[in-house]
C-alpha cells in the first residue's frame, strides 16, 4: 500500500478493531447513520444501529463487505447505540463482543456468536451478567481470555464504582486517581464474566497512578491490549483524543506510562 485511503468510503465507520483469522485480515467497525440529532459530548446524536464486517487477503488489498453481521434487531434486550465490538475465535466459534444500551440508556457488553468470522453472529439472550460502559476488548493469555472495557462520559463508566452503580454519577477530583478502564477473566464459555472486574491502573513515571486532572494521560475510553517481544501494550484514548500507550508483563497487572 503507497497510500493512505479509505477503506469503506460509503459509509460513516468508526471504532475498528482487525484480527487475522483463516488466512484474511477481518475488520469489525461500528456503523454509524445520519441521525439528525444535534451533537453532543455523551454521544446521544449517533445513530449506530447494525455492524458489518470487512476483510481482505493483504492489507491495501480489494476489501469485501460481508453486509450486516449483527443489528439492533437481532438483539433481543436491545435499547440502541450499538458503540464499539472486538472479536474473539476460541473452539472454531467466533465471539463478538459489543457495547448496546438497554432500554433503559444504560450501556452494558453484550456477546453474539457465530461459526465464521464474516458473520452473521447471533446474540445471547441477555447482556453478560455485571457488566456496564463501553469499548470492549479481547487478549488471550496462557489460553484464558480477558476482557477489557469502560469509557467515560457517554461511555457511562463515571456512574460506578467497584462494579456497583452509583445513585449518581460522580468523577474524582483532579487529585485523586484518575477513573480506571476494567478487565475480567471471561468464563470458559466465553459468554459471562468468571470474576469480577477489576481496575487497570495506569502509573506515572514515579509509580503513582494517573490523577483525575492528568487529561493527556490518564484513561477515557478505547482500551486495546496486544503484546510487542516480552511485555503487553495496552493502548487507550485520554480526554485529549491522543492515543496513549502503556505497558506491562502480565494482562491484570498495573500498566506504565
Amino acid at each position: 500500500m503507497t497510500k493512505a485511503k479509505y477503506l469503506w468510503p460509503e459509509d460513516y465507520m468508526a471504532d475498528p478493531s482487525a484480527h487475522v483469522f483463516e488466512g484474511k485480515l477481518y475488520v469489525y467497525p461500528s456503523h454509524d447513520w445520519e441521525s439528525g440529532v444535534p451533537e453532543d459530548d455523551d454521544g446521544g446524536h449517533f445513530n449506530m444501529k447494525d455492524y458489518h464486517v470487512f476483510s481482505m487477503d493483504e492489507v491495501g488489498g480489494p476489501v469485501t463487505d460481508h453486509g450486516v453481521v449483527l443489528s439492533t434487531e437481532t438483539i433481543p434486550w436491545a435499547g440502541r447505540q450499538l458503540w464499539d465490538s472486538d472479536v474473539a475465535c476460541k473452539n472454531g466459534k467466533y465471539y463478538m463482543y459489543f457495547s448496546l444500551k438497554d432500554r433503559n440508556d444504560v450501556f452494558h457488553l453484550g456477546v453474539a456468536v457465530s461459526d465464521s468470522p464474516a458473520g452473521p453472529f447471533v446474540a445471547q439472550g441477555d447482556p453478560i451478567k455485571g457488566s456496564y460502559s463501553i469499548d470492549p476488548c479481547v487478549y488471550v493469555e496462557g489460553g484464558r481470555y480477558y476482557i477489557y472495557f469502560g469509557g467515560l462520559w457517554g461511555g457511562q463508566l463515571q456512574r460506578y464504582r467497584g462494579n456497583k452503580t452509583l445513585a449518581k454519577e460522580a468523577f474524582p477530583a483532579d487529585n485523586e486517581p484518575a477513573l480506571c478502564a476494567k478487565v475480567a477473566l471471561l468464563s470458559d464459555d466465553m459468554l459471562e464474566f468468571a470474576e469480577e472486574p477489576r481496575d487497570v491502573v495506569i502509573l506515572d513515571e514515579n509509580g503513582k497512578p494517573l490523577t483525575a486532572g492528568d487529561n493527556s494521560r490518564r484513561f477515557f475510553e478505547a482500551s486495546w491490549m496486544h503484546k510487542y517481544t516480552t511485555s503487553l501494550t495496552r493502548r487507550a484514548t485520554p480526554t485529549c483524543y491522543a492515543t496513549r500507550w502503556a505497558t506491562t508483563h502480565t494482562a491484570r497487572s498495573p500498566t506504565r506510562e
